[in-house]
Order: C-alpha cells, then structure tokens, then sequence
C-alpha cells in the first residue's frame, strides 16, 4: 500500500514539474484587452463611393432600341413604355480602414483605400457616418490623409517605429471584409522590407492576419502606440497567408505632414540608377562581402552627376547609415530634404573614398528611354561577341555617352556570362568603352581565372554583370 501511494506521489511530482512550464509560458503570454479597448475607439471604417457608367438592360441586349423611324407603325405600340436607354451610374463602395491622429478630424489610411472616390464616408466606433474630405494623397508610399468635421474625437498615441524590434508582438485592428474592430496580433517578422511596387517604403512585414478591408487600419505595440499602416500583403489565394507589410508611422506621418502643409509630397532624389551587389560582383570589385548599391548608371544633369559619382562606384553608406541592400538607399535618399547637403561612402576601384551631394528633388516621372539600330561592320573578339559601334543617333536616344553594340554571341565567357544580342557594353574591367577597337584592346588585356565587373545597358536599363575567362 505504502508503495503504490510512493508511485502515485512520484507521479503527481512529474505531473507538476511538466505542467509547471506551461503554467508559466501561458501566463508569459500578451493580454491584448486592455490595448484593444483603450485604442479601438479611434480606429474607423472607411468607404468609398465611385461612379461608373453601365448600360441599362434591354430586350434588345448589347445593341439597345431601335430608333423611332425604322419601327413600322403596326409594331410601334410596343415600344412605348420601354426604359430609359441612357447610361446610368451605379455606386459601388470600396471598405477599407483608418485610424484618428487628432482629435478635430485628421485620419490616416492608404492611398487605394480611396483612389478614384467621389465620396468618402468615415464611420466612427459610436456608429456615426461623416463624409471626408481628402486633404491629399501620396501613391508612392501609398498614404491618404482625410479630415472629417467633428471635435473632441479619440485619437491614436504614435510610436517610434526605429525602436520596434523584429519578434516583438504586434496587434491589428481593422474591418477586413467589412467586419468592423476585428482585431488580429502576430510578431514582427522583419523590418525595411523593400518591394517592387514601392520603393520609397521601408515595409514593416509581420505575421498578423491582414485581409482585404484591414487596408489603412493601424498597426499597434504592446504599449498601445501606432507603429505602422496596414498596407499589402503577399498571398495567392486573395486571403492572409503569413505575409503582411505596414508603412512605418514615422514615413507616414512625414507624408501627411506635408500634404497638410503644402498638398503634395517632395522627395530627395540623387539621381542614380543601381543594382545588388552578388557575391561575383563583390569579388569582381574587390569587396570583402557582397554589400552595397552599385551605380549601373549616372543620370546626366543629376546631383549625382554633379558630386562626381561614377558608374561602377558602390555606395556603402549614406548619411551614416550602413547600406547592406541596395534597396535600402531609396527610402533613404527619398527622406532627405531636397536641397540638403549628404554624405556617402563609396567603394571605387577598391578604395573607399568620401563624396558629398547636395541631394535634389524627386521628378514626377521618369525618363523614358528608346533606341535605335547601328549600322557599323562588326567586329569577333576574345569573348565570343560580335560587336558594332554606336551612331550618335542611338547614343542620344539612349542617353548613352559610349560604348559597342553586341549583335551576336558565340560560346565563349560573354555566353556563360549572360550576354545577348542588343546589350551595349559601356565599361569592361573599370575601363570606359569608346570604340570598338578600345573594346578589343581592354578584352585582349583581361585577366584570366578571376571575374572582372562588365556594365552592360539592356534595353534601356543599366546592369553589372561579373565576366570570367578561363584559362584554357
């Protein structure tokens, strides 16, 4: 007896020592309560209403009534009472979500949220509906700022988005699919994520569930601060699959800002086209690590231009700030002031060297750029590449101050390399290319068994390419 109790205690004592971790890791967990009911009240439903023109249904389908005249007179008692054939509008409305910064009526959300309304309606957590005006929106970072006209309105408190942590938890409030104060926590999963559509955003990614109509809505910490917008996410289902991305709040409050103060945004702007920098191309420019924007190419008339940045140079940090991707220059370029002098470190022919420019303002669109055939013998070298010289027409149409045309390729490095027929070589190892027999000369002079960086404009795009002979 004695022993069947000494089991039975053995067992409690395991039982204990085994639920004892999850007592603690449960009670470790964040209560979102007291977040959600002290900041929910500021955080709105918003929808849109747009005109769209629809043709009206007839008996007659796509093709509509007949006219009066070339209805005979025995059949024209059935047209009498047909609809009206003009074009009507329907309003469809578009649910997204937003949050209140002040309290006479200043609210955040993204700019697709309310692109092309007519009328923006605002409803509040007490049920009110109040149309909005659109003070103004900013489609690169993807911010609309609108004013609502009441007083003594909840507002969010904002937080500092460079003391968020990835790993740290995070809480959405929002409507997706028009489910109003649905809230959703996950985790930073990363920080200054760049993606294709936006480039002057440094995206918060989290795994917080972010479905259509969460778009605008804020993204909370643990203190119950506002952090970022919810924005994008990355699915292809249409519905949340672990990928969400928030503006940061410090982007967007700059943005609305501005569009408070002057309706519109401006952006600093350097002028550089640039690429990743790949473990071959670190090699080939003699880098510890591949690190870095490297300039593909140098806009003429562009600050750029004017501080002496080269094709070729990688530009390693700016304004103190390390540059590990290339994608994170943009966003750190588009904060900056135009007009504000800068400071990069840039890695040139395997020295690091300082450069300052006065950085400028963003243009409205890019340059577009369109070539031209040459029409000069060609020419077979080293590589396995035929080229051909450039005519001042194509070089003018292409923006391009020098460099040979390829117009085929044979099997040799210039193949394994990755370079088609229609590139314009421009620099070879460091060497600008002018003609296509300083082309010959700088190939007939190039090392073997090590890469060496080849700049390359592939229609209308400049790109580093790493180019390796090998010694046979």
């Amino acid at each position: 007896m004695l022993k069947i109790k000494a089991v039975g205690l053995v067992s409690l004592s395991w039982l204990i020592l085994f639920l004892a971790p999850l007592s603690h890791a449960a009670s470790s967990l964040p209560d979102f309560t007291e977040l959600v009911e002290e900041s929910s009240p500021a955080v709105v439903n918003i929808s849109t209403v747009q005109a769209v023109e629809v043709e009206r249904s007839t008996p007659f389908g796509q093709f509509g009534a007949p006219d009066a005249e070339d209805i005979p007179e025995i059949f024209r008692h059935f047209f009498r009472n047909l609809p009206d054939m003009e074009p009507r509008k329907r309003a469809p409305q578009s649910l997204g979500s937003g949050f209140i910064i002040s309290d006479d009526g200043y609210v955040l959300t993204n700019n697709h949220v309310v692109k092309g309304a007519e009328r923006v309606l605002v409803r509040l957590n007490d049920r009110r509906e109040l149309e909005a005006e659109i003070v103004g929106t900013d489609e690169r970072s993807d911010v609309a700022l609108l004013k609502i006209e009441a007083e003594d309105l909840p507002v969010v408190r904002l937080g500092n988005t460079r003391d968020l942590k990835v790993g740290e938890w995070v809480l959405a409030i929002g409507s997706p699919f028009g489910f109003d104060h649905t809230v959703t926590a996950g985790i930073v999963s990363a920080k200054e994520r760049a993606l294709a559509s936006e480039t002057y955003v440094p995206f918060i990614q989290t795994d917080v569930a972010i479905n259509p109509g969460n778009s605008g809505g804020p993204l909370f910490n643990l203190d119950g601060e506002v952090v970022g917008i919810n924005s994008q996410i990355y699915t292809r289902s249409g519905g949340f699959m672990g990928l969400s991305f928030a503006i940061p709040i410090d982007v967007a409050m700059d943005v609305a800002e501005q569009l408070k103060s002057q309706g519109h945004v401006s952006r600093g702007w350097l002028g550089v086209i640039i690429q990743e920098v790949n473990r071959d191309l670190a090699e080939s420019f003699g880098l510890d690590k591949p690190a870095g924007a490297l300039v593909a190419k140098v806009l003429p008339e562009s600050p750029a231009q004017a501080a002496g940045l080269l094709e070729g140079d990688v530009i390693t940090s700016f304004n103190g700030r390390s540059i590990a991707l290339s994608s994170d220059l943009p966003h750190l370029v588009g904060r900056v002031k135009p007009g504000t002098e800068a400071e990069m470190d840039v890695i040139r022919d395997g020295e690091r060297i300082r450069i300052n420019a006065v950085v400028g303002l963003l243009p409205d669109e890019a340059q577009q750029l369109a070539g031209l055939a040459p029409a000069e013998p060609a020419t077979l070298n080293r590589l396995g590449l035929k080229v051909e010289s450039l005519t001042d027409a194509y070089r003018d149409k292409w923006n391009i101050r020098s460099g040979v045309m390829v117009v085929e390729v044979a099997e040799g490095a210039g193949a394994r390399a990755g370079v088609v027929a229609g590139d314009v070589i421009t620099m070879l190892n460091g060497a600008q290319i002018e003609t296509v027999e300083q082309f010959g000369k700088v190939v007939d002079e190039l090392p073997t068994d090590r890469p060496v960086p080849m700049r390359i404009v592939r229609r209308g795009s400049p790109l580093f390419i790493p180019l390796k002979l090998v010694q046979k």
